[in-house]
């Protein structure tokens, strides 16, 4: 008995629409990194000088970071003469100036983080507001200039408008006040510091912003117009949710650099006299380092300062993340 082998049944006929459409193809593979590299070697060589960069200026001396747990004599090893593990730590953590040091540094940058952070915020919501194109440029240009003056620059200013015969003595002078040695007293350079930090850096601060603002859609300040809502309501409800990514995202970046407070700035600045409110972290560990030849103490204090830093900006990036969704990573 034998069995037939019956033929498949046929196909069912294609529509005119499928009989048109190509068959599909099978999934591309990924090209692989050299193949990547290959095509596109002019691109990545582009990366090589900032990679250069960091790696020499920014990775490469995180190794002399070993001498804080070592002894370092000038003219020795450049890894330190022997093994003292958290002596140097324990010095500065039982030193009363530090401390002094380290409280200036936060004053001066919550100061500093409470005026230069929201101040430009403000700028840009009022230069978004402007419709004479010829005055907002000029304010732009007058606005943006400060950033550019070298910091010595700045600081010569300053010098010379809060000296004796300065322009501030001037118009103390001129309601019947008696000049004041303003660089000379303690009471009155976070006041000098801070302003002149939001005089240098408020109007370049601006330009994230309004670049943020442009990104906003027209179409909702319509509908809020529509709604009935005012310029204040259509910029509490629009345009600051509109530009909050960029705001939360220069926050977490301005508190990582909380305790760099602006060590060149201060160091043209402050003096013996102003020590007690000007002395900060970076001044006090610049000191250590070059003028005492302590470079093992100083080593120490820059990496206890590097590791708060890093400390503020997880912190302060987790915080975002869970609270409006925006983080840096």
């Amino acid at each position: 008995m034998t069995s037939t082998l019956r033929p498949p049944p046929p196909a069912p006929p294609r529509s005119p629409q499928e009989a048109r459409s190509p068959a599909p193809r099978p999934p591309r593979r990924g090209r692989s990194w050299r193949q990547a590299l290959r095509r596109d070697w002019q691109l990545y060589s582009l990366a090589i000088l900032p990679l250069l960069f960091f790696l020499v200026f920014r990775y490469l001396p995180m190794l002399g970071n070993i001498i804080a747990f070592r002894r370092f004599k000038p003219g020795g090893s450049i890894f330190g003469e022997y093994w003292v593990g958290l002596r140097y730590f324990r010095m500065f953590l039982t030193d009363p100036t530090f401390w002094e040091v380290f409280t200036n540094t936060l004053v001066l940058g919550a100061l500093t983080l409470l005026f230069c952070f929201p101040l430009p915020i403000v700028l840009a919501l009022l230069l978004n507001e402007v419709r004479a194109r010829r005055f907002k440029r000029f304010v732009q240009s007058v606005s943006y200039l400060p950033h550019f003056l070298s910091i010595v620059i700045v600081a010569a200013m300053v010098m010379q408008l809060t000296s004796i015969e300065g322009t501030a003595n001037q118009l103390v002078s001129l309601f019947g006040g008696d000049p004041v040695a303003f660089l000379q007293k303690p009471e009155w350079f976070r006041t000098i510091y801070v302003s002149s930090e939001v005089w240098q850096t408020v109007g370049w601060g601006t330009i994230l912003y309004l670049a943020a603002l442009t990104t906003i859609d027209e179409d909702l300040y319509e509908a809020a117009r529509i709604d009935g809502a005012g310029r204040l309501r259509q910029t509490w409800h629009i345009t600051l949710p509109g530009i909050r990514p960029t705001m939360m995202t220069l926050l977490i970046l301005n508190i990582g650099s909380f305790l760099a407070v602006g060590f060149e700035k201060i160091l043209l600045l402050y003096n013996p006299l102003t020590y007690p409110t000007a002395d900060v972290v970076s001044t006090y560990l610049f000191r250590m380092g070059f003028q005492s030849s302590n470079f093992s103490y100083a080593a120490a204090i820059g990496l206890f300062e590097a590791v708060i830093g890093l400390i503020l900006v997880l912190s302060a990036n987790v915080i975002s993340r869970r609270t409006v969704g925006t983080s840096l990573w």
